[in-house]
């Protein structure tokens, strides 16, 4: 007869194994370090950042000459140098050139310096305006061909862009107005000409009627719709000076006609001069004497008296 088991003694515990712990444990730290970095490695390959840009552009340095990014440090650099004509208005160009749209046709690569990352490029600029706003003259969109560089800036922290042959935008850009308004004195400071009321902004829909700088009706030999320099806004706004542009014009046209070859040369020579020195004067006044002196310098020059004075 078997003995009857004590229902008192209960069944022995089975103890953990250190062994097992510690794999269990090693397994638990190596999942969470896996979880970790790849965390990191995702967000890192999800921010596009200045080093990994630049190692696109070094990839393929044509693909910058025409991208968005470098579109943009264009636009931002023509009203950049805009203001900086004018003279104020910060706040407001920028808000108007957030609103603007730039163009490049046949965007090219010119040079690429490795070691720099920069390029070198050059374009055909096309810059729309928004509506409700113009230059002189009533031009919506300014076009010029621009030679452009854009390399890393030494810290890192984006790019530094270089441009040239923009005045054709950046110089009738400072003129920027509403449409329809009064007229303003052309060679006062641009800042002055068509700087908002206190408070008002230029942008379309806001504020009273909207406003511009008219360019009269002085009908000078050149189409006032594409006047750019500082001189030609002039003499689009003054009949007095219209007059003596079509006045010097017509004896230059019929002097280029009767010339022989050195006098042809230094007619077109010294028109370069001449037009220089008319887009720095100051005063509607000192044009006018540009223009008078340059019938003169004409003239000198069909009798064979003419010499280097200016």
């Amino acid at each position: 007869m078997e003995p009857t088991p004590d229902e008192r003694v209960s069944a022995p515990m089975q103890r953990i194994n250190p062994t097992m712990v510690a794999l269990l444990g090693g397994l638990l730290v190596l999942l969470l370090l896996i979880v970790l970095l790849t965390g990191r490695n995702r967000t890192d390959q999800d921010r596009l950042g200045d080093d990994q840009l630049n190692q696109t552009a070094a990839a393929d340095p044509e693909k910058r000459c025409s991208s968005q990014r470098t579109y943009d440090l264009i636009k931002r650099e023509l009203f950049r140098r805009a203001v900086k004509v004018r003279g104020s208005d910060q706040v407001t160009f920028n808000k108007l050139a957030a609103s603007s749209v730039v163009r490049m046709d046949a965007p090219m690569l010119r040079s690429h310096d490795k070691d720099l990352g920069a390029v070198s490029c050059s374009g055909t600029l096309s810059l729309d305006l928004p509506p409700g706003v113009a230059v002189v003259g009533g031009r919506r969109t300014l076009s010029a061909d621009i030679n452009y560089s854009v390399q890393p800036a030494a810290d890192r922290t984006g790019d530094i862009l270089l441009l040239t042959n923009a005045d054709a935008i950046i110089t009738p850009l400072a003129t920027l107005a509403r449409v329809g308004g009064p007229a303003v004195d052309p060679l006062a400071p641009i800042g002055n000409a068509v700087a908002p009321a206190p408070g008002e902004v230029f942008a379309p829909g806001e504020g009273p009627a909207e406003r511009t700088v008219p360019v009269g009706n002085s009908n000078p030999s050149f189409n006032c719709a594409n006047a750019g320099t500082r001189g030609e806004i002039a003499v689009c706004q003054d009949p007095g000076l219209g007059a003596l542009d079509r006045q010097m014009a017509s004896q230059f046209n019929n002097a280029l006609s009767s010339a022989d070859p050195e006098e042809r040369d230094l007619l077109q020579r010294t028109r370069n001069s001449f037009l220089s020195y008319r887009d720095r004067c100051g005063s509607n006044s000192c044009i006018a004497e540009t223009y008078r002196g340059r019938m003169r310098e004409i003239s000198d020059i069909m009798a064979g008296r003419w010499s280097a004075t200016r």
